[in-house]
């Protein structure tokens, strides 16, 4: 159940910026007038529930090993968990439907959103689901479409991860064996249906566009993956994909923003200080204005240590930084009832302890989430 709490004495991050005025929540939302019990948080600070709004980590839980997958419910909860110690309190999973197979396969997409469906209603943050879409299959359209109906599904972005430039120029694509090896095909079958899709790419700009226009009318979010250029922007917000996932080049990024489209960067880029595959950095793309959100793509921790650094290395001021995975996400998310700590905001909170700036306690729709250390006793009494 929710509890009626009115935290007092910690500073509290707000639209405006860190304020010491007490924060008070009661049937899991902020609210104006003082409720239920005082709790003394001097030396605390309380900050907006983070909104992660694309994270893959979640594959690690529901298959430790390859071929680990017998409790897949077990798994998503542990993920929730560990969400919730990282001060995440809206976890959107980030599910592929891929011709990569395995946890990336259509078999898994469906068993997934089934078992998260029946998982969802126990865990304390909200867990939330991203279909990602490889443009490419283009002969299992009609099964996504009808995953994303079925499981009302509201968010789908959408992937190219054939490596055209090599199946182009007719050499072995990186990596064939193991990606082979997690699709449970052979090498030569994986290569002969990448090729197989690589042969039919003129048809994917039609076929994905008429998709798009399908989903946009039924309500669905749309985004694109590793836009590369401004010409991949525009073609996509032309379909009306309006969120830009982890766009590659300043190019893009800036025409993202020149489009008033939503733009996500990594938190790991942030706290690496660059990508990882050679692409934009997030630090400079930032610094520039050119992010909404960051996301934990594929490290929960990284959310709410990013935003601490971008704050240190005087980037933005701490309000600036904590929106991006607070306010920003939720934002583009279409979720107006989260994101900051204004009265009638769900009560989706962290706490910070001041001076080792130590992640202590997450509230998720003003109930308990995750707790440790001395804080504990403060809210015990």
């Amino acid at each position: 159940m929710s509890l009626a709490l009115t935290l007092e004495g910690a500073q509290v991050l707000r639209p405006g910026g860190p304020d010491a005025a007490a924060l008070a929540i009661a049937g899991g939302v902020v609210t104006e007038a003082p409720a239920g019990r005082a709790v003394d948080l001097s030396g605390y600070m309380v900050l907006p529930g983070i909104v992660d709004i694309h994270g893959d980590g979640f594959e690690r839980h529901v298959a430790p090993r390859r071929g680990a997958m017998k409790d897949m419910g077990g798994g998503i909860m542990a993920c929730a968990a560990e969400m919730a110690t990282s001060g995440i309190t809206t976890g959107i999973l980030a599910q592929f439907f891929s011709w990569e197979g395995g946890l990336r396969g259509p078999e898994f997409s469906r068993a997934m959103l089934e078992v998260l469906g029946d998982v969802r209603g126990r865990a304390e943050v909200d867990l939330r689901v991203q279909l990602r879409l490889e443009t490419h299959l283009l002969d299992l359209y009609a099964e996504f479409e009808s995953l994303v109906d079925g499981f009302g599904v509201d968010y789908v972005v959408f992937n190219d991860h054939l490596p055209h430039d090599r199946l182009a120029a007719g050499k072995r694509p990186a990596r064939l064996a193991g990606t082979a090896l997690k699709s449970r095909r052979s090498p030569e079958a994986l290569l002969t249906l990448m090729q197989e899709m690589h042969a039919r790419r003129g048809e994917v700009p039609g076929a994905v566009g008429a998709l798009a226009a399908r989903l946009a009318a039924r309500g669905v979010r749309l985004g694109s993956h590793d836009d590369q250029s401004a010409r991949d922007r525009a073609e996509w917000r032309a379909r009306g994909c309006r969120i830009a996932e982890f766009p590659e080049t300043l190019e893009a990024a800036e025409a993202a923003r020149a489009g008033g489209d939503g733009i996500v960067l990594g938190a790991p880029n942030v706290m690496r200080g660059g990508s990882h595959k050679g692409n934009a950095s997030a630090l400079d793309l930032i610094a520039l204005g050119l992010c909404d959100a960051l996301a934990s793509d594929y490290h929960y921790p990284s959310l709410w240590r990013a935003a601490l650094f971008l704050e240190r290395a005087g980037v933005l001021d701490l309000a600036g930084a904590w929106a991006l995975v607070s306010e920003g996400p939720a934002r583009l998310l279409g979720l107006d009832d989260r994101g900051t700590l204004e009265p009638g905001r769900r009560a989706d909170f962290v706490v910070l302890e001041r001076g080792c700036d130590r992640l202590v306690a997450t509230f998720a729709g003003g109930r308990v989430a995750w707790m440790a250390g001395g804080v504990a006793a403060r809210f015990m009494g």
